[in-house]
Order: structure tokens, then sequence, then C-alpha cells
């Protein structure tokens, strides 16, 4: 089984790259480096397909250097401990320091992250770490000042229809082929500007025709790819779509939906923050006060996950989910913030009763500010009904209590304000 075509066109010289002729160009600063075989520990930020992989494969090949692989998807600090053991075992007194390159490093904890920095300090290993986001917030400060950052761009239309053309000529088995380039702009939509997927794309139009002379056309294109390519793609429309399940899953008490959408996210490479802070957001707009211990798992849920990274994360992120989709739900923290603001956008500037402004100077006292405030602390049960809304929109209730769970807040409410407010 030959190799996948990506792999097969992965670059072997520095003409073969495409779309970063400001890093690579003749005289380009990541040029230089390569070519005078100096190589820092380096940090590459961009877009997926873009080349980072085959970047840090090409240093090591072309400078002849040992190189250790490793995916912070799959990998924990045990991994990371074992590649800077063999690493140790390869270094000699003239010879360079392996390159380490980790794919995805912005997925590595601080802990995982903080197991590399002793090895590159010392020279043990020359850091290759690839990113598709920004490693300011991404990467610890110790490991980024001691990197050099290069920003890979993303491709263009032309980059990608050039590549196109290249793969058909120059791999071995596309150009035994009668391949008829007429058409290529759904295919480059397809791709997302992802090189990888671009090539997936061509490959499977192209075994799809056989022995068969093949066209690549939009139509072909719409009916080979539209039944192979069920992909899960984190800026498109399926991105939306899941999110939205998963959610809807756990406000309708669903804990098996809430893991199947979970594990689709997973295994799509959705990135781990972006589940925990939607988690984050449905504890209190859909629990809320019903279970306000909710709101606490969830966050403590996301720095857990932030802090061990996948793939242990996956775990963290599964208890939270089912806890949420098995606790009570209730809404009315959200409601009561959005009917307070559409009063506000109504009447925006109806004045603080004068009791309960603030009077830091004389003036400000003798001209009512603080008047007859009454402290709650000192009269029993730490209540006093005084007026705490503006005149004109006195007696609003904004916060409605509901819900089996939330009676307490009613009960409480009523025992204190009477029927002031409509509680129920």
């Amino acid at each position: 089984m030959p190799a996948p075509l990506a792999d097969r066109l992965r670059p072997r010289t520095f003409d073969q790259f495409y779309g970063q002729e400001h890093l690579l160009g003749e005289g380009r600063s990541l040029r230089n480096v390569i070519e005078s075989d100096h190589v820092p520990s380096m940090i590459f930020w961009g877009p997926p397909g873009v080349g980072k992989t085959s970047l840090a494969l090409f240093i090591a090949e072309s400078l002849d250097r040992p190189y250790f692989l490793l995916s912070a998807v799959n990998s924990g600090v045990k991994d990371v401990r074992e590649a800077i053991d063999k690493a140790k075992k390869n270094q000699f007194f003239d010879r360079p320091a392996p390159i380490l390159f980790i794919d995805e490093i912005h997925r590595f904890s601080k802990s995982q992250q903080d197991a590399l920095l002793h090895a590159v300090e010392k020279g043990v290993v020359t850091l290759i770490g690839a990113t598709t986001e920004n490693p300011s917030f991404e990467v610890i400060p110790a490991l980024l000042s001691r990197s050099q950052l290069f920003i890979l761009k993303p491709l263009e239309a032309s980059d990608l229809q050039a590549m196109l053309l290249d793969a058909i000529e120059r791999d071995s088995f596309l150009n035994k082929k009668k391949i008829e380039l007429k058409e290529s702009d759904l295919l480059i939509r397809y791709s997302g500007g992802d090189a990888r997927k671009l090539y997936n794309g061509l490959e499977m139009i192209v075994l799809s025709a056989g022995d068969s002379k093949v066209t690549i056309d939009n139509e072909t294109t719409q009916s080979v790819l539209s039944k192979n390519l069920s992909l899960y793609d984190k800026s498109g429309e399926q991105h939306y779509d899941i999110i939205s399940a998963f959610i809807k899953s756990i406000r309708g008490s669903d804990p098996n939906g809430a893991v199947y959408w979970l594990a689709r996210m997973l295994e799509g490479g959705e990135d781990i923050k972006f589940i925990s802070r939607r988690l984050i957001i449905l504890a209190a707009e859909d629990i809320g006060l019903a279970n306000p211990n909710a709101l606490l798992m969830a966050n403590n849920g996301f720095q857990a996950a932030h802090n061990i990274g996948m793939p242990e994360a996956r775990i963290i992120l599964s208890q939270v989910a089912i806890y949420l989709a098995c606790s009570p739900k209730g809404n009315s923290g959200y409601e009561a913030i959005d009917r307070a603001i559409a009063k506000v956008r109504e009447l925006p500037n109806e004045p603080v009763p004068l009791h309960l402004r603030n009077a830091p100077t004389k003036l400000m006292k003798d001209i009512g500010y603080g008047k007859n405030y009454q402290y709650a602390h000192s009269f029993e049960r730490n209540f006093v009904e005084q007026e705490y809304l503006p005149e004109n929109i006195s007696g609003t209730s904004f916060f409605q209590p509901k819900g089996e769970a939330e009676r307490k807040y009613i009960a409480f409410l009523k025992e204190r304000w009477g029927d002031k407010y409509n509680w129920g």
C-alpha cells in the first residue's frame, strides 16, 4: 500500500515549498538559518496544512540530524522523557543535538512543556514545535523565550493551484495517469487552505476513476468528495452544527448524546479549551441557580483539562458533560439579566436613589447623598425593607425563580419582600 499522496509529496528542496517565500525564499531568515546549519529551537505558528511538519522533517533530513516526532494529541510526559532519553544517547562531542518535533505543541499542558525545558536549555535537543494557536498564550514563557518564532502564512488559491499541477507532474503514481485538470476551484474550496486535504481530495478523485482517464472538474469533485469527505472542519459548518448538538444534548439532560457529540469533536481535533468554555457558558445559562455547583464543576473542568491536556483531558470533559447533563436545569439568572438589560435600554438614565448614592465628601452628605440608607446587617435576619431600584421602575421583577430546584429562592424572597415582586 503506497503512502498517502501528501506524504509522497513532502518537499525535498526549498523550491518545493509553497506560500512561505517570506521565510524560505533566497536570502530569507529561516532559509539562512537552515543553510548555515545553526538551527536554534523554533516554534512554527500557522494554520493547518501549510507545511509545518514538512518543514521540520525537511530541516532534519537536509541537515542529516537524528529526529524524534511526537504529537501532543496522544503523547504524555512519559513520551517526552523517553524521547529526551533517546536524544541523550545520540549525543556526541562534535555532533549537533537531535531534533525533537512536537506537533500541536499548544495541546501540551504546562507540566508537559516544563518537562521539555531542561533538555532545551542544556542543548540535549533542538526543539521544533508546531502550533495553530497563538504561542504567546499557549506556550509557557520560559520555553517560548528559548525558541525562535516563525509565522507561516495561509496558502493562497494560487499556491494550491500550483500544488495541484506539481502533484500531477511530479508524483510517480499520478504522472502515469491521464489526468486533465479542467476546473479546480471547488477542490481548492474543499481543502480550506489545507494542503493535506487538497492532496487527499485529489487522490480520492483519481482513485475513483479506476484505470480510465481522469477529468477533474467541479462536477466530479462534488460527486466524489461529498461521498468520501465526512471530516470535522473546525472552521466550517460542522463545527457549529456539532457544538450545537452537544449543547442541546446537555440542555435536554441526555448524557449519551452529550458524550457522543463530545467524542465527535475530540476525534475531529477540536480545541479542548473551546469545548470547556462552552461548558462553562452552559452551566451558567442552562443550569444556573438550579444547581450553583454546576458552574464550579465546569470551571474546574476547564482548568483541569487545560493543565493536563490531551489525551487525558477527554476523561475530564466527559465527566463534566455527564454531570451537567444529569443536573437540574434552570435559566432564571440568564433571563433576569436580559430583562434588566432590556429595561436599561428602554430607560438608560434613571437616577440612583439618593439613599443608595456614595457620599465621600461633606458636600455630598449635605445634599442628601446616602441619607436614610439602612445597613442591612444592623437588622434582624440581616434584612430591612428599603428601595433598591430607581423610582420609575420600582416593583419591577427581573428575577423570576422557577422550577422545583428554585423553590428555596421563592420562599426566601417572599418571607422578606412579601408581595412586592411577582414570584408566583
